[in-house]
């Protein structure tokens, strides 16, 4: 029993800002040095991002700058800003109503009511609390209370595609399932203080948003309107690279959740992708050249040229990673479903790749036909 995608929905925070204003509040937290204080505005520059949306934003640009109370400027070298257990009460009050948003528009988009829903898979690593908001989505959407539930946690950027996975066996074991897969980080949350270039490129890339999946069997029925199938789910691919732990990591710690992530990355993704995607595709029939649509999380603006060098990509064919990067951010998980949906709307026909990369290093694809 194949999986069909019947549905998609995307939601981020109501405010966002424009990166020269977020670099601008970042010199408060990050910057000791009149030098730092020159570089930030570059370095916020040259990751490709024009606006983020967030949770703790408390206005939006808009002809002004945007505002904020949750960071407050260092008091001395040794401020960290909030603690852990500040940024996690901040992650229960927001994530269940952009979950929400997110889902609900996923539903109408299938045109199936919250009673046919069967599973559950929610997928985070921004943070963490339970009940979690697959109970707040189990409430207010509201789904029935016997559906069956599954977390996918910490995974990373690629957790979405981890959940697809996870609902194509569940569409396999059942034919009558209709899973809602919901992402959602809120990685605002997790801005670092001080000057530590790993941490200021994760400060200058990440940010907030939610995206839902409604998938089903392809003999699934609605019980409603006619709603037809988008995309079929053929096959996923994941693969360790190995020696590369040291690449990328997330990581609790006292005041927020710790990124780095290597600048020797790209080269890793440049030296190592082809290969294994060629042999996983070969397993369908199909070589890179084939593919006619790639939704490829953007890891920052080097990851996504180190894939279409790696893949020998045309310029343009990832043009929506690149759109969804500037206007977005890096959302982390919901990130590449907010990237098909865009391929979607498009109606890009011929096979689609999803592929993104997390701690591990560890490459993850989903094939759509």
């Amino acid at each position: 029993m194949a999986l069909s995608i019947r549905g998609l929905g995307t939601a981020t925070p109501e405010h966002s800002i424009s990166q020269s204003d977020a670099a601008e509040l970042a010199t408060g937290f990050c910057c000791s040095t009149a030098q730092q204080t020159k570089l930030l505005p570059a370095l916020y520059r040259r990751t490709g991002v024009q606006t983020r949306h967030s949770v703790i934003l408390d206005a939006s640009t808009n002809g002004t700058a945007a505002r904020q109370t949750f960071y407050p400027d260092a008091q001395n070298e040794h401020d960290s800003g909030p603690a852990t257990s500040s940024r996690m009460d901040r992650y229960q009050s927001e994530a269940g109503p952009l979950a929400q948003t997110a889902s609900q528009r996923a539903i109408d988009s299938a045109h199936i009511n919250p009673e046919d829903v069967t599973h559950l898979i929610t997928v985070s690593c921004s943070g963490f609390n339970a009940p979690g908001f697959d109970i707040f989505l189990v409430e207010h959407l509201p789904l029935p209370s016997g559906v069956e539930r599954t977390h996918i946690g910490f995974m990373g950027c690629h957790g979405a595609l981890n959940g697809l996975r996870v609902a194509r066996a569940f569409v396999e074991a059942d034919p009558k399932a209709v899973v809602l897969l919901c992402a959602v980080e809120l990685c605002s949350l997790h801005q670092q203080y001080g000057w530590d270039p790993e941490q200021v490129v994760a400060n200058a890339l990440f940010a907030d948003g939610a995206a839902a999946v409604i998938a089903t069997g392809t003999a699934f029925q609605s019980t409603s309107s006619n709603g037809s199938p988008e995309r079929i789910l053929v096959g996923n691919g994941s693969c360790v690279l190995p020696n590369s732990q040291d690449f990328m990591s997330w990581r609790i710690q006292h005041h927020g959740f710790e990124m780095t992530l290597s600048p020797k990355l790209p080269d890793l993704i440049q030296r190592s992708l082809a290969p294994w995607l060629t042999a996983w595709l070969s397993r369908f029939d199909l070589t890179p050249e084939q593919i006619t649509a790639w939704a490829v999380h953007p890891g920052g603006p080097r990851v996504l040229s180190a894939v279409e060098e790696a893949v020998g990509l045309t310029t343009g064919q990832l043009q929506p990673s690149r759109d969804i990067l500037a206007e977005f951010g890096n959302m982390s998980s919901p990130t590449v479903l907010f990237i098909y949906e865009r391929l979607a709307r498009q109606n890009v026909q011929g096979p689609c790749v999803l592929l993104g990369f997390g701690p591990g290093i560890t490459i993850e694809a989903a094939l759509l036909r």
